[in-house]
């Protein structure tokens, strides 16, 4: 028993203690430096794409609908011919409101001789007064029939200009309601001929918590806001501009409304479509960077794994701030240029050696 007491004993006084040998040996782990830079405060929303106008195309006279000039789903310009009313009815009732223009003028004048004529008997008492007040009466009524007569021309005229049913708007069209042949009713609520939208431009709808109305009106009082949509699925972002804060906080959600406006060269929002938007508030400079892996949470909160010029790393509090591009901002705990630990944080402790594997961006990521 006593020769297996000194046997354990010698073999516990050789050992090296667990700690010791963690030290000896060095974790491999991945680092990146502490960047100074500038960075944007942003806030993130899900949008709704929609038209930046909408217009329903409806006839302004009944009629048949004798021709279509587009196809459903085309790009059309404002003032191009779309639609066209078989016309012939209404030249017919242009050259009969002309027709009794023309003849009610030529009985106006003749009027208007005649009572010459009976002022001029009247006047050199070869008449009577009563003979040249009717005839003075007479031409009058004509005189106001003539203008009801050019009132009647105009919207005779009126009436066959629409006949031909011109875009209102730069836009694209949608489903084809009616198609040649059918009868269309004037100013029928169920008489849709077609339905525009305008997409460039274009807005975004979306909304945000009430906390940030202040922040946003003074921000856009001082400067452009500048908004990004990004497509699900998509990296490229749409760019546009804040254009619109509701005058109206919604009580039961504790939001308001907002709209980006977005020029759309290439038609990639499209009406209806979801959208993730991003507001830029402003932009902060001086600020410290670090990968977002680098930062890990523990029971006192966040914390980082600094390596020092020894290649020991140690571990140090930090307080973060925004999180974008998979980047973090710290607040406090770090300085520009420190190394910290992205990768292999599981096994290290404050003053363990480390061994870097793979530094990020090269020479720049070594302790310094």
């Amino acid at each position: 028993m006593a020769v297996l007491g000194l046997v354990a004993a010698g073999c516990s006084k050789d050992a090296p203690a667990p700690q010791a040998m963690a030290l000896k040996i060095a974790v491999p782990v991945t680092v990146a430096n502490v960047v100074e830079k500038s960075v944007p405060i942003q806030l993130q929303a899900i949008g709704n794409v929609e038209a930046y106008s909408t217009v329903s195309v409806e006839s302004q006279v009944s009629g048949y609908l004798d021709k279509v000039y587009f196809r459903q789903g085309d790009e059309v310009k404002k003032d191009q011919p779309l639609f066209l009313i078989d016309p012939r009815p209404f030249q017919a009732a242009l050259d009969q409101a002309k027709a009794n223009l023309a003849r009610d003028e030529a009985q106006a004048e003749e009027a208007k001789e005649d009572a010459r004529r009976y002022f001029y008997l009247w006047k050199h008492q070869a008449g009577t007064r009563e003979q040249y007040d009717q005839e003075q009466a007479t031409a009058d009524a004509l005189s106001a029939t003539v203008a009801a007569d050019r009132a009647a021309v105009e919207t005779a005229r009126l009436n066959l200009s629409w006949c031909e049913i011109r875009s209102p708007i730069d836009g694209r069209t949608g489903n084809l309601i009616l198609h040649p042949g059918n009868l269309i009713k004037a100013n029928d609520s169920s008489g849709v001929l077609i339905t525009i939208k305008q997409i460039r431009p274009i807005y975004a709808d979306f909304t945000l918590p009430e906390r940030y109305l202040h922040e946003l009106r003074n921000e856009m009082a001082a400067h452009p806001i500048k908004v990004m949509a990004a497509i699900p699925g998509q990296h490229e972002p749409e760019t546009g501009r804040l254009f619109f804060i509701d005058n109206n906080v919604d009580s039961t959600t504790g939001t308001f409304a907002l709209k980006g406006l977005f020029e759309n060269p290439g038609e990639r929002l499209w009406p209806g479509q979801f959208v993730n938007v991003t507001v830029t508030l402003a932009v902060r400079p001086h600020s410290l960077v670090v990968p977002a892996e680098a930062v890990q949470s523990g029971q006192k909160g966040k914390f980082v794994y600094v390596v020092d010029r020894k290649l020991l790393a140690h571990s140090r509090p930090v307080t973060v701030g925004e999180s974008l591009d998979g980047q973090t901002v710290i607040e406090s705990g770090v300085k520009a240029g420190e190394t910290v630990v992205t990768d292999g944080q599981l096994r290290l402790f404050s003053g363990a050696r480390v061994k870097i594997k793979r530094p990020l961006g090269g020479p720049q990521s070594l302790p310094s």
